[in-house]
């Protein structure tokens, strides 16, 4: 686990984002705040602001992303940043180059900030220890670790929908073991004081010592979606399977798939939201994904001001205000 002492600076401001676990509510609140501000930069007719003017920002995205690495790279352009995005698969790396000497060698063309999606946990933090002063690190998806970009901007969607967390039930359904999202979200929404958090999944896809992340366990949907306020629906992450974990995705679907049925369970006004990229007909229903309830492509939209709100902390400029008009 990343230390405070390793992605906070001595004033405990932020100098590399690598998860949520160790962090406080402080920031976690500073990130969402922020981000408020760079929501109407979407709307301007130059959607930039200056205050990564003269950064180098290099994106190394290890591991396939679509929705990561395009919100990623808007954030850095509506920064003004300048932006390195490496085609890992014709990279070093594959000739045999390690970690270590594709981030020397980058070092060397002064980049200031990596973004980093790999497919080993602990990628990003091995990337913090290693940087050179004043560089920093994003960690954009590390293995089955932590994705904290992606929690913070579901983070930010729930707030802007339901206000606050204190009172909220929260259901996060689906593949939680090897999910480094359901760990991310987790996280915050304790860190958040939210009322209750639920996981709902079949016991094959349950790390062990689940309570022990303060949730309750529910292997049974229907129990666990009743009177939720919030459901965050998870892919099935077959690529990280290892031997038969489920039936089938006829027989998922049967029992843990997000119908307008089972929809029915939760409060008349509870949102329904996916981090991407999601199954049709295996998780989720798609009249539900597609449905008034359904919150996925505010999400998608919100990824790119809390990235934003990210990097301009890290740079020590908390939102417009600091930054200025482009």
């Amino acid at each position: 686990m990343p230390s405070n002492s390793i992605q906070l600076d001595d004033n405990g401001k932020l100098r590399h984002f690598l998860s949520i676990e160790g962090l406080n509510p402080t920031i976690l609140n500073e990130i969402l705040d922020t981000a408020d501000s760079f929501t109407s930069v979407t709307d301007r007719t130059i959607k930039k602001v200056p205050i990564l003017r003269g950064k180098t920002v290099a994106n190394l995205f290890f591991e396939a992303s679509t929705r990561t690495r395009s919100t990623f790279e808007l954030a850095e352009q509506r920064l003004s940043a300048d932006i390195l995005s490496l085609n890992v698969t014709t990279s070093a790396t594959v000739k045999g180059e390690s970690l270590l000497d594709t981030l020397q060698n980058l070092e060397a063309m002064q980049i200031d900030m990596f973004v980093i999606r790999h497919q080993d946990s602990g990628s990003a933090h091995f990337f913090a220890q290693h940087v050179r002063p004043g560089v920093s690190v994003l960690n954009a998806g590390d293995g089955q670790h932590e994705h904290p970009t992606q929690a913070m901007l579901d983070m930010y969607t729930i707030r802007h929908h339901k206000q606050d967390f204190s009172s909220l039930r929260v259901a996060i359904v689906g593949d939680i073991l090897h999910s480094r999202v359901a760990r991310s979200q987790i996280h915050a929404l304790n860190l958040l004081n939210t009322a209750e958090i639920r996981v709902i999944a079949p016991r094959t896809l349950l790390p062990m010592g689940t309570e022990s992340l303060g949730v309750s366990v529910y292997e049974d949907l229907e129990q666990g979606l009743e009177g939720v306020d919030v459901i965050i629906m998870l892919r099935l992450q077959k690529e990280r399977m290892r031997g038969a974990l489920l039936p089938s995705e006829k027989e998922y679907y049967r029992k843990f798939g997000l119908s307008q049925e089972r929809l029915q369970l939760a409060k008349p006004d509870a949102i329904v939201m996916h981090p991407g990229p999601a199954n049709r007909g295996v998780e989720i229903e798609s009249s539900v994904m597609d449905g008034n309830q359904s919150v996925i492509l505010q999400q998608v939209g919100f990824g790119i001001s809390v990235r934003m709100a990210v990097m301009s902390m890290i740079v020590g400029q908390s939102g417009l205000q600091s930054g200025g008009d482009a």
